[in-house]
């Protein structure tokens, strides 16, 4: 299993141009990259074709997908619409598996949950079989994806393989979800933040984020991505641009100061 990078590259609404924007990533330098069995929005076959074309060693890489319910799908279902959620659960691990062409993922995702507020049977039955391909050798960790506070809270109390990783939108005016990412800290869990730049139009406009970036010689994704690193989160950026995919990198290469990473933390609080 390779370790978790601390950036993912994001594979949503690629459609047909799926496998050349991930050979670009793997290229740029990404060793991570999400994915889901979600034909709606992702095109995980996409996914596995650059990755075998690559040439790279699977242990070099951070594979991760995600089984979404089917309201979350489209006509094109990875899985028997009838059958009961535990077969579903097994029926999208194994289609994934033969898109990405492994025998493994790094992390598999429950996409979200049925409900707005809490959890459900279908929400239990999900991560009761998720652990079940964790037994099998299938999943190496499990993770979720688009949970309030209190709906991580009562995953983690009922799970016995306990998540090791959140997915969620962050928005700066929610104190870029700085509830969960508590959590997170607190148990051990990796928080994976998406849409950090496309959910803060706000932030990326502010003038004094813009002279900050004049000041250190950066981009403002490349502000936004350090802040986000130096907060301990994992960056998921999905950009199509190839330039921007070596610059969204470079944010490993320097650090804000403390009074600057602060100032980003309480941008609009």
């Amino acid at each position: 299993m390779a370790p978790a990078p601390r950036f993912l590259y994001g594979t949503a609404w690629k459609e047909d141009d799926t496998a050349s924007l991930v050979a670009l990533a793997l290229k740029a330098g990404f060793r991570g990259v999400d994915t889901a069995n979600q034909r709606r929005h992702y095109h995980e076959a996409g996914v596995g074709s650059a990755v075998k074309a690559s040439g790279l060693n699977r242990e070099d890489l951070f594979l991760q997908t995600k089984f979404t319910f089917i309201d979350g799908q489209d006509e094109r279902l990875p899985y028997d619409p009838g059958a009961p959620v535990s077969a579903q659960v097994d029926q999208s691990m194994a289609s994934s598996l033969e898109h990405l062409g492994t025998d493994y993922v790094d992390s598999y995702v429950l996409h979200g949950p049925t409900l707005r507020h809490g959890l459900g049977a279908d929400d239990r039955e999900a991560w009761k079989a998720m652990e079940a391909q964790h037994a099998a050798g299938k999943a190496k960790a499990l993770g979720l994806s688009n949970v309030s506070l209190d709906q991580l809270e009562e995953f983690y109390a009922l799970a016995t393989v306990k998540p090791s990783a959140v997915q969620n939108r962050c928005f700066a005016s929610s104190g870029w979800d700085r509830d969960v990412r508590a959590f997170c800290r607190g148990h051990g869990m990796v928080y994976q933040g998406f849409s950090l730049l496309t959910a803060n139009v706000p932030v990326l406009r502010d003038a004094r984020v813009h002279q900050l970036a004049r000041s250190i010689g950066k981009t403002i994704p490349q502000i936004v991505f350090r802040f986000a690193l130096q907060a301990g989160m994992t960056v998921l950026t999905g950009t199509t641009d190839e330039t921007h995919m070596a610059q969204d990198l470079k944010a490993l290469d320097f650090e804000l100061a403390d009074h600057e990473a602060e100032f980003l933390e309480r941008i609009i609080a």
